[in-house]
């Protein structure tokens, strides 16, 4: 068996330099991998590209790295709940790549496969086309989508063990196993590191062979985006 698991975030993350490009798992503040994040911040390390499905909000997430002007282009599919983010890119300080959320995922699988490309319907006749390879399947018109390249992919999952075996609990699944294996280095953070052999193979998301290094993560906040409660009578 090998072994992937690293002492701590600062040994996961060795390796990381300024203007690499990054993937982030995650939906909103669903599954982001907070301690990779924090420790971004922490190396202060710049002009970076973020593929990831949003940016956080202001104050968390993504959102930090946009605090401390360290992303220079997010490459994504939505823009809400984060104020700096859409400030930096209507001033143009932020360069902003928009794309469909499902042709994100599939660029991420298509990376993680090893395919250099792929067509999609998605954003045929918009904005999304324009430069790209256009053909007709079958009476319908299809887009030329290439697969992402990036240096690492930063994940989070519930529980995962020495071999780099993955388990994602609930929609926190999200794009983090696609991101798996789509970067040349994939980090994955877990709530419990457990030893080879305990975790299910029924259960397992994502094999190990995907992942190069995993650490125990801490200090999880797991925020709520916008809580909505009944009023009491």
């Amino acid at each position: 068996m090998i072994k992937k698991t690293v002492e701590n975030v600062t040994i996961a993350l060795e390796g990381v330099k300024d203007g690499m490009t990054f993937m982030l798992g995650g939906f909103g503040l669903c599954g982001i991998p907070e301690n990779a994040i924090a420790e971004l911040v922490r190396l202060m390390v710049t002009d970076i590209t973020c593929i990831s499905n949003n940016a956080g909000v202001d104050d968390f997430g993504l959102g930090l790295l946009l605090k401390k002007r360290q992303i220079k282009k997010m490459i994504s599919s939505y823009v809400g709940e984060n104020d700096e983010f859409e400030r930096q890119m209507l001033s143009g300080e932020l360069e902003v790549e928009l794309t469909p959320q499902g042709t994100l995922a599939e660029k991420c699988r298509a990376a993680q496969a090893g395919f250099p490309a792929f067509y999609t319907p998605a954003g045929y006749g918009t904005e999304v086309a324009e430069g790209k390879e256009i053909r007709e399947f079958n009476g319908k018109m299809y887009v030329l989508e290439h697969a992402y390249k990036a240096d690492f992919a930063f994940v989070k999952a519930w529980k995962g063990d020495e071999a780099g075996n993955l388990i994602f609990k609930g929609t926190a699944r999200n794009f983090n196993p696609c991101m798996c294996g789509a970067a040349k280095i994939t980090v994955a953070e877990v709530e419990q590191l457990v030893p080879a052999g305990e975790l299910d193979p029924n259960e397992i998301h994502v094999p190990g062979i995907f992942v190069q290094r995993i650490f125990q993560g801490t200090n999880y906040e797991k925020r709520i985006e916008q809580l909505t409660v009944r009023k009491t009578t």
